[in-house]
């Protein structure tokens, strides 16, 4: 399968394909980090397109073709670089009541331990369980459950971010030696940290970066904005799920800045309306993304359009916390 359609500046590139495809004609060692969210094997259907993951036979037949993935993934990312899969654990069936889980996150740290990529580290990202009720209306989330019988009630699930380290040994250090300049989150650091921003002193002294690292090594995500996202809703389709949502802008631009230098090149597979490659601009790095649908890509285009790495808080948000997918 050719590129269907692509832009190309010296910021960021953007392809209209199958990603195994790009991907086979990319140079090894060639990407510096990745992050990406996958379909999640058997919960949301995207296209119609029987190249799309998502629309695998069976849970085994989508690993069977999401090992491609990974496999190119780690034949292109440099020795002992990183790449971050978000990823959420998947109801067994649809109708609300809990009727068990599947260890979706799971399959994936497997999936990648097989082609030598190394588990690292789990991000809890958190979700408000009263708004994944109103948006979902899930049976297991109403106090009325818990009420009549709490061993149907079930729990706001979290995503998860899903961290890797390709095999050997990583050349280029990941730096920051004024410590995290720039935070991405809800809380408000103090004021008087402030002054500390880009401090080249000594780093033990530099209260406004310790806050934030604190906050960024956390095992739990509490402060991530969910509701930060970019635009979407124009591409959706009528075979869209009707619950289809970006990553947050504030999970991708953490894991830029943790695992990436400025100026080195970033990659998404499944780059949906563009929010991996924005975040990637935003802090500096240079976004590489692939999008199979057609509705995605002209999105990710206009989104694309418009990101200013000069910002110091860009204002781009395309919904609210009621918005958030499980």
């Amino acid at each position: 399968m050719a590129v269907i359609d692509q832009v190309i500046t010296e910021k960021y590139a953007a392809y209209n394909g199958d990603c195994v495809d790009v991907m086979q004609d990319m140079p090894d060692s060639s990407i510096d980090f990745s992050i990406y969210s996958p379909p999640f094997g058997g919960l949301y259907h995207y296209s119609s397109s029987e190249r799309d993951l998502s629309n695998s036979d069976s849970y085994e037949q989508f690993f069977e073709h999401y090992e491609f993935v990974i496999n190119e993934k780690a034949r292109i990312t440099k020795p002992g670089r990183m790449t971050a899969v978000h990823a959420a654990d998947v109801p067994t069936g649809n109708s609300g009541k809990n009727e068990g889980m599947i260890d979706f996150s799971g399959d994936v740290i497997r999936a990648h331990e097989r082609h030598g990529w190394r588990f690292v580290a789990r991000y809890t990202i958190w979700k408000e369980p009263l708004a994944v009720r109103n948006r979902t209306m899930a049976k297991g989330l109403a106090h009325r459950t818990i009420v009549n019988d709490s061993t149907q009630a079930t729990n706001a699930a979290a995503d998860y971010l899903l961290v890797f380290r390709n095999r050997g040994e990583n050349q280029t250090p990941v730096a920051h030696p004024t410590g995290f300049d720039r935070y991405a989150g809800s809380i408000e650091i103090p004021p008087e940290f402030k002054k500390y921003r880009h401090w080249e002193g000594d780093q033990k002294e530099n209260r406004w970066s310790h806050t934030i690292w604190r906050r960024y090594a956390s095992s739990i995500w509490d402060d991530i904005r969910i509701g930060r996202v970019l635009p979407f809703q124009d591409s959706k389709e009528d075979d869209d799920e009707k619950h289809v949502h970006p990553l947050q802008l504030d999970v991708i631009e953490r894991a830029c800045v943790m695992w990436s230098n400025p100026g080195e090149k970033v990659f998404t597979p499944f780059m949906g309306v563009g929010s991996e490659v924005y975040g990637a601009v935003l802090n500096g790095r240079v976004g590489i993304g692939v999008e199979l649908k057609e509705s995605y890509f002209k999105q990710a285009r206009l989104n694309l359009a418009d990101v200013r790495p000069d910002l110091e808080e860009p204002e781009l948000f395309g919904g609210g916390a009621e918005d958030v997918a499980l």
